[in-house]
């Protein structure tokens, strides 16, 4: 099996005890674990592996933590020599894939990534903000549903996920007509979900440009591998990176286009790295015919190698 890309997840994929069986088997991942907290210069891994949930819910450690798990499974990879041709993430996954593109080190993408949940959970009040799943309808569908109602507030698409399936953000109200007019349309599901931030909205303008000093700060170096831009779906430069991971705080998450890009350009095998099965169940409802893994545990790990062998 040749050209892997390696896929890493984002906020939302985060369990209590994530890592722990990789960190107790292999050197590699626990070092990760350490690393990450001398970096923070506090016990993240206490959080990951003993909680409370409600804990590492907090963006602010979210983020820090799905980072340092997704690295802890990339290095275990590493030792069995499975290395990605190209990366891309989801949102936050998005910096784990430029780790392992080695555009970013970790203690320092550890770092950032903190700062950047801080700066995306303070930019809008508390109760003012409010995070949808919508399901069973065309993205086009949608957008039209958003438009019609931003009369009472902000509300856009946050995440296109994959075919029938995207996530809408903004303002308490205008996302509740959002979803009145989805329900409407025909949609099979609209939901909140349990985010209180509208991440990826306009209303994360400030957040983005605040992160912009905590870019410059963090010795950005000449990507590896090809990474797969979240708001372009195309392909990042080293030019254009710290502009695009700027933007990103406050533009869609174009993850169903960026996949079809790789799938374009040839990629037929992808692998999730990191909590959870997410992203590979959204690459097989955007093409069913792909080789999909998910490797966030041993069993996942063991599957892997043995397709590989």
């Amino acid at each position: 099996m040749e050209r892997l890309v390696f896929l890493f997840p984002g906020q939302g994929s985060q369990y209590v005890g994530m890592g722990m069986e990789m960190a107790a088997e292999f050197s590699e991942a626990a070092e990760v674990f350490a690393e990450a907290n001398s970096a923070l210069n506090s016990p993240l891994s206490d959080v990951i592996w003993g909680g409370p949930a409600e804990q590492l819910a907090q963006t602010e450690i979210t983020q820090p933590a799905i980072l340092t798990m997704s690295v802890a499974v990339l290095r275990v990879l590493a030792k069995h020599g499975i290395a990605p041709a190209a990366t891309a993430g989801l949102s936050l996954g998005e910096y784990t894939a430029l780790v392992a593109a080695d555009a970013l080190c970790f203690d320092k993408a550890v770092c950032l990534v903190r700062e950047r949940g801080r700066l995306m959970q303070a930019a809008v009040p508390a109760g003012r903000g409010a995070v949808a799943a919508v399901m069973g309808l065309d993205s086009a569908v949608v957008e039209q549903a958003c438009l019609a109602s931003r009369e009472v507030g902000v509300v856009a698409i946050a995440n296109y996920n994959c075919p029938g399936q995207v996530v809408i953000a903004g303002e308490v109200p205008a996302v509740d007509a959002a979803l009145g007019k989805c329900t409407e349309l025909g949609a099979k599901r609209a939901v909140k979900l349990p985010v209180s931030a509208p991440f990826h909205t306009s209303l994360l303008g400030s957040a983005g440009e605040a992160l912009r000093l905590h870019l410059d700060r963090a010795s950005i170096s000449p990507l590896r591998l090809p990474v797969v831009s979240n708001v372009t779906a195309n392909y990042h430069t080293d030019v254009s990176l710290v502009d695009s991971l700027v933007a990103q705080v406050s533009s869609p998450v174009r993850f169903e286009e960026s996949v079809r890009r790789l799938l374009a350009d040839g990629y037929k095998h992808f692998v999730e790295v990191g909590p959870g099965n997410t992203l590979a169940s959204f690459v097989k409802r955007i093409d069913k015919d792909v080789n999909v893994f998910s490797v966030g545990d041993r069993a996942g790990l063991v599957k892997l190698l043995g397709c590989l062998a």
